[in-house]
């Protein structure tokens, strides 16, 4: 625990703890700590790097366990849909992190690309690692696409960033929800920020510091059991991205009242419903161990060459045998 002095007052918490944690402890390592909650002031997590410090404040820092300066390589099997020098396209299955982080140190999807690419990465920031451009959550599936030297990492981070405005980039979702919408098709417009858990997002007020736009498009694909089980009915969403947001399409389909059947964190208070569905969806769905998301698109220009790249996933093993669940339960009444 340190104590800012007065000359601390007024200064960046990100400067100031660079500062005080000495020359071993770059500046985007401190905010990558604060952003991941790991730095409280006063005992509180202090999640933005720009909050500003005060004179005896106390500034406590969960420091994790040192380790390697960069990710190993591990042989983590990769569904590779296209490889070329600059960047590779995979389909990644629910249940692999991304990126290295607390609790997931190894294991992860960077692991693998390091493993698998190996003298095909030429450097992001002059090191050997793949460039990361956006990311699926731990336990959505489906189709990423990742750079593999610095010039493909900022051409296809600017194209992520652009969120598809100038109509090179497309992402779509397969997603399953509970309840009917009212509408055939519709749009969510509704800024994201924190919530009060720290690993969680929800829709705040615009004005709100941390308030970030986000915008995702639906349409209906299927629905189930609208006449059979109305009260525990479900559909099969196609929900594209506007923008990208952490949690983005989990929390704005439980901001419309239709949360993701198999989403613990944002569908806590409709997973009674499964109670109230005939079989075989009611074991489906009381069994299915994660939120039913699917990244089945992603449509991008090639960052050298200008082609167009469009790849499509299918649907994996356990989402496919969920929604023939709800079909055969849907047509058996």
């Amino acid at each position: 625990m340190r104590t800012a002095g007065p000359e601390a007052a007024g200064q960046r918490l990100d400067q100031w703890l660079t500062s005080a944690l000495g020359a071993d402890w770059s500046r985007s390592r401190v905010q990558a700590l604060i952003k991941a909650g790991a730095v409280a002031v006063g005992g509180t997590p202090a999640l933005e790097p720009r909050r500003k410090i005060a004179s005896g404040e106390t500034v406590t820092v969960d420091l994790p366990e040192p380790g390697d300066p960069e990710p190993q390589g591990e042989p983590i099997p990769l569904a590779v849909l296209y490889e070329d020098a600059d960047l590779i396209v995979i389909d990644k299955p629910a249940g692999l992190v991304v990126h290295p982080g607390a609790g997931n140190w190894t294991g992860t999807l960077v692991n693998a690309l390091i493993h698998h690419c190996g003298d095909s990465l030429s450097g992001i920031g002059g090191v050997k690692r793949p460039g990361i451009v956006h990311r699926l959550d731990k336990d959505t599936s489906g189709v990423m696409v990742v750079a593999k030297n610095d010039r493909a990492h900022a051409a296809l981070a600017e194209a992520f960033a652009d969120h598809g405005r100038d109509g090179d980039l497309e992402r779509a979702y397969a997603a399953l929800v509970w309840g009917i919408p009212a509408r055939a098709k519709g749009t969510v417009d509704a800024p994201l920020g924190r919530a009060a858990d720290r690993t969680r997002r929800a829709v705040v007020p615009a004005g709100r510091d941390d308030a970030r736009h986000a915008v995702t498009h639906y349409a209906v694909l299927e629905r189930f059991g609208e006449q059979a089980f109305p009260r525990a009915a479900a559909t099969l969403l196609e929900c594209r991205l506007e923008t990208g947001r952490t949690h983005q399409i989990r929390v704005h389909m439980a901001h419309i009242g239709h949360p993701l059947v198999g989403d613990r964190d944002y569908g806590q208070a409709f997973r009674t419903k499964a109670n109230l569905l005939p079989e075989p969806a009611r074991s489906a769905a009381e069994t299915f161990p994660r939120q039913a998301l699917h990244a089945s698109l992603l449509a991008f220009r090639h960052p050298r060459t200008g082609r167009p790249m469009r790849f499509d996933s299918p649907l994996p093993a356990d989402m496919a045998a969920l929604l023939d669940a709800f079909r055969q339960a849907s047509s058996s009444k």
